[in-house]
C-alpha cells in the first residue's frame, strides 16, 4: 500500500511563519524571471511545426527566430532550428544550431561524468515550478541530438565525422544511465522521508495509460534506439570496420528483437564488406512519419491536511497528447525495381511516452513538497486571521483573509507542468535497404494521402537517404556528396577479415547481380 502524506500540525513540520515567506520569494523568483512562469511551449511549437508541416519551413523558421528576440536562444531553440533548416536539406545550417545545442548538453554530460550523483539532485530542486528549471533535455533528444548530426554529416559526405558523431551517441547513453541510477535513488530516498507517495498510478484522473501500455513499458529505457544503433553499424560497415559494424547490428537487435531486417544486416555483413565492386550502391533509406507527443500542462486540486485542516492546493502535471500519428508508408518504389517494405524500428513517440513515466516520480515528489509549503503559508494566513477576529480586530483579520487568498491565487499562477520538449522529431522512424545502379532513380513512397515521388542520385559503394513525410508534405535529405573509398576493401589488394576464398568473389559477383530487390539484403544472395 502506497503511505500517505503525513499531517503537517501546527504549520512547522515545512517551514512555521517560513511558509508565507518560502512562498513569497518563490513568487517574488517568478516576477524575476518575467514571462518565463506564463510561457506556454506547446502553443508557441504548435503553430510552429504546423506551419511547417504546411510545407512552409522558411515561414516556421522565421517564426522561431522571432519569437527568439523575447525568450532567448537556449536549447529548445538549437533543437527546433536544426530540425526545421534539416527539412530543407540545409545541413551545414542544421549543423550550426545543433553544434550549438550540443555544446549544452556536452556541458551537461561533463558535470555528470564528474559527479553523477550531483547533477541527478538537481531533480528534488522545488522552488515555484518545474518550468523555471533550466532545460537540459529529455533523455532521447540528447541522444537523437547526436543520431541527427551524424545523419547531417551522411548527406554532407562526411563519413568520418558521421563516425565521430554515432561514436558520441552511444558514449552518451552511458553516461546517462548512471545519473538516472542516481537519480532513482535520490527521489526513493526523498520519498521515504517525507512519507509521499511518488507513483502517476496514484494520481486521481491522470490518464494512465498514455505513458503506460505494453510498446512503453517494451523499452529498455528512453534513450536508446534501435536505429541509432542501426546506423552506427551501417557507418561503419562503409568505413570498413566490420567488427564495430557486428556490434552496432547486434545492439540494434536487442533493443527491438525478432525484426528479420535488423538480422539480416548482421548475418551478410562480413560478405557485404569483402564483396568486390560490381558498380552498385548500398543504399539505407531512413524514413520518418508524424510527430512526437505534445507535453501539456493540466490541472488538478491537491487536497493537502494542515493541523486537521484539509487545504486545497494547485497543482499541475505534464500529460501527453498526440500529435500527427507516425504511420509508416506501405511500399518504397524503385523505377524498374521490385518495392520494398519499410520497417519500423524506433518509435520516437513511445520514448517521450516512457521518458515521461520515468521523470513522474521526481515531477511527483516535488509537486508535493511545492504543495505542502503553499499549503503552510495559507494556514499560517487563515490561522492568523482567526485570531485576530477573536481579539476584535476585524479589519486586521480581513487583510489576513484576502493575504491567504492571494497565497492561494499566486500558487494557480505558478503551478504550472513543465510543457517543453523538442516538439519537431518524427514519431516513427522506420528503414528500407536495397542495392542500386548508381546513377538517377525515381523513389515513390505510398502513403495515407497518396504517392509521393522524389528523384535522387546515387554514387559510391554506400549512401544514406532520409525522407521525411509530414502534413502530407515530403521531404528529401538526399545525400550531396558520395562516399568514395572509404572501406580498405574498396581498394584492390587489400585485406579484410572474413573475405570469401580465392575464386569466390566472382560467385558473389553473380549473385549480387541476379539478386532481385527485396526488403532488406538476404544472406543468401551473398553466399559463394
Amino acid at each position: 500500500m502506497p503511505q500517505r502524506l503525513r499531517p503537517v500540525t501546527g504549520g512547522r513540520a515545512i517551514c512555521g511563519r517560513a511558509g508565507v515567506r518560502a512562498v513569497c520569494v518563490a513568487l517574488s523568483t517568478m516576477a524575476l524571471t518575467g514571462c518565463a512562469a506564463f510561457r506556454s511551449y506547446n502553443t508557441e511549437m504548435t503553430q510552429t511545426v504546423s506551419t511547417a508541416a504546411s510545407g512552409r519551413v522558411e515561414a516556421a523558421i522565421a517564426a522561431l527566430q522571432a519569437r527568439s528576440k523575447e525568450t532567448g536562444k537556449d536549447l529548445l531553440y538549437h533543437f527546433e532550428l536544426g530540425e526545421l533548416q534539416r527539412l530543407l536539406a540545409r545541413y551545414a545550417a542544421s549543423q550550426t544550431a545543433w553544434s550549438a545545442a550540443e555544446a549544452q548538453v556536452l556541458a551537461w554530460e561533463d558535470a555528470a561524468r564528474a559527479d553523477p550523483a550531483r547533477v541527478a539532485g538537481v531533480a528534488l530542486s522545488y522552488i515555484i515550478n518545474d518550468k523555471l528549471r533550466p532545460y537540459e533535455g529529455q533523455d532521447y533528444e540528447k541522444v537523437m541530438l547526436t543520431t541527427r548530426m551524424a545523419m547531417n554529416d551522411l548527406g554532407e559526405g562526411q563519413w568520418q565525422n558521421a563516425r565521430v558523431a554515432i561514436k558520441r551517441t552511444h558514449e552518451r547513453e552511458a553516461v546517462i544511465a548512471a545519473v538516472r541510477r542516481h537519480e532513482q535513488q535520490q527521489i526513493e530516498e526523498e520519498a521515504r522521508k517525507r512519507g509521499a507517495t511518488v507513483s502517476y498510478k496514484d494520481l486521481h484522473g491522470y490518464p494512465v495509460q498514455t505513458i503506460d501500455n505494453p510498446a512503453v513499458n517494451a523499452l529498455r529505457n528512453s534513450y536508446q534506439s534501435a536505429f541509432s544503433h542501426y546506423l552506427a553499424g551501417f557507418i561503419y560497415e562503409a568505413l570498413g570496420e566490420p567488427s564495430l559494424a557486428a556490434a552496432g547490428y547486434r545492439q540494434a537487435i536487442e533493443l527491438h528483437p525478432n525484426v528479420p531486417a535488423l538480422e539480416e544486416a548482421l548475418a551478410g555483413l562480413d560478405l557485404r564488406v569483402a564483396a568486390p565492386d560490381d558498380g552498385k550502391t548500398d543504399v539505407l533509406f531512413e524514413i520518418e512519419t508524424g510527430l512526437v507527443p505534445a507535453r501539456v500542462s493540466r490541472q488538478f486540486n491537491l487536497p493537502v491536511p494542515i493541523n486537521e485542516r484539509w487545504v486545497l492546493v494547485s497543482a499541475s502535471f505534464p500529460v501527453l497528447v498526440d500529435e500527427e500519428p507516425g504511420v509508416v508508408p506501405s511500399q518504397l518504389r524503385i523505377e524498374g525495381s521490385a518495392p520494398l517494405v519499410p520497417v519500423p524500428i524506433t518509435s520516437v513517440d513511445a520514448m517521450a511516452r516512457k521518458a515521461l513515466q520515468d521523470e513522474m516520480p521526481g515531477i511527483i515528489l516535488r509537486t508535493v513538497i511545492r504543495s505542502l509549503v503553499k499549503a503552510t503559508a495559507q494556514y499560517q494566513a487563515q490561522r492568523a486571521a482567526s485570531k485576530k477576529r477573536d481579539k476584535g480586530d476585524d479589519v486586521a483579520g480581513a487583510l489576513l483573509d484576502l493575504t491567504a487568498a492571494a497565497l492561494a491565487i499566486g500558487g494557480a499562477v505558478t503551478e504550472k507542468a513543465d510543457e517543453r520538449s523538442w516538439r519537431s522529431l518524427p514519431a516513427t522512424i522506420s528503414i528500407a535497404r536495397a542495392r542500386l545502379p548508381r546513377g538517377h532513380h525515381r523513389i515513390e513512397l505510398d502513403t495515407v494521402v497518396g504517392r509521393k515521388a522524389v528523384d535522387v542520385d546515387v554514387e559510391g559503394r554506400y549512401a544514406f537517404i532520409s525522407l521525411r513525410l509530414l502534413g502530407g508534405n515530403l521531404f528529401a535529405m538526399l545525400p550531396q556528396a558520395p562516399l568514395v573509398g572509404a572501406n580498405p576493401a574498396f581498394d584492390s589488394g587489400s585485406a579484410v577479415a572474413g573475405a570469401p576464398p580465392p575464386g569466390a568473389a566472382s560467385r558473389v559477383v553473380a549473385r549480387m547481380a541476379e539478386s532481385t530487390l527485396g526488403s532488406m539484403f538476404k544472406p543468401e544472395e551473398w553466399m559463394p
